[in-house]
């Protein structure tokens, strides 16, 4: 669990992330992670994750 709080918190802090160099997709790039560690997610860790990558994916041009 606590892997996953820290990933969560991780993520939060990058989804409105802007600096004066660059925005969202200068300072961020897509969370790719093993089976175990998905398995090893709550709901709501999950549902982070796919907001950050889903928000890549729509502004940055990521491919899944």
């Amino acid at each position: 669990m606590g892997k996953g709080l820290m990933l969560a918190s991780a993520v939060a802090a990058l989804v409105g992330c802007t600096t004066a160099k660059g925005g969202f997709c200068a300072v961020s790039g897509p969370l790719r992670l093993s089976a175990a560690a998905i398995d090893a997610l709550s709901d709501a860790e999950v549902k982070a994750l796919l907001a950050h990558n889903r928000k890549g994916e729509r502004l940055c041009g990521w491919k899944p």
